[in-house]
């Protein structure tokens, strides 16, 4: 049942982010990736240029370039740097929590007012190590390197179950300080009925006295 229960968040973890996007010449585009805390993450990008005579993307041109920022949850700064036309981009995140990450042509490399396609893939965790390059640094067997991956994997489970915990807390706390906004605010509501009940029965009180009628 354990067995069955770490495969089912194995395959429930969101550790690839595979699309590619459109974007104009002074165009942003941003995506937000909700990260464990202590997680490398890697993106890789192409960006191809439309050509208007053959009808297709093709490779850019000499001088094209993506620019590439990172926040992290509390609005930091994490990374803002300026690529090729195609490159990978690395950071680790200290905060748990959703990370946005936006990408941007830059536009005075470039006079042609067309279309870019941006190839990007995102990983995640353990999906962000090159396990060829660690077996070959390292001098691991297949047998090492297996159980390396696997001691990786359990350790981006730990991450993603604390963080779980997290949003849950969160949650939680959310909820009950809308539960206690909402008792206060009937309760303010309801003395102010009784307030405006009893300075009614006042104000007819004194009318009734005014007019002699009691």
């Amino acid at each position: 049942m354990a067995m069955y229960t770490v495969l089912v968040i194995l395959c429930c973890l969101q550790a690839t982010v595979a699309l590619y996007f459109h974007i104009g010449e002074t165009e942003r585009k941003c995506f937000i990736e909700e990260i464990p805390d202590e997680t490398m993450v890697v993106g890789t990008y192409k960006v191809e240029m439309f050509d208007n005579d053959v009808k297709a993307f093709v490779p850019t041109k000499s001088g094209l370039g993506m620019h590439v920022d990172i926040r992290d949850p509390d609005d930091q700064l994490i990374l803002a740097r300026t690529y090729a036309a195609e490159g990978r981009f690395t950071f680790t995140s200290h905060t748990a929590g959703e990370h946005v990450i936006c990408l941007n042509s830059n536009s005075s490399a470039w006079f042609n007012s067309g279309q870019l396609r941006v190839h990007l893939d995102i990983n995640v965790g353990e999906h962000a190590v090159d396990y060829q390059q660690v077996q070959a640094k390292d001098k691991l067997t297949e047998l090492q390197l297996r159980v390396r991956q696997l001691l990786d994997q359990v350790e981006q489970i730990t991450k993603e179950q604390n963080y779980q915990r997290y949003r849950e807390e969160r949650f939680r706390q959310t909820s009950e300080s809308t539960n206690q906004r909402v008792l206060w605010w009937s309760i303010a509501q309801t003395l102010i009925l009784l307030v405006t009940g009893f300075w009614q029965i006042q104000q007819i009180q004194s009318f009734f006295e005014a007019k002699k009628l009691v």
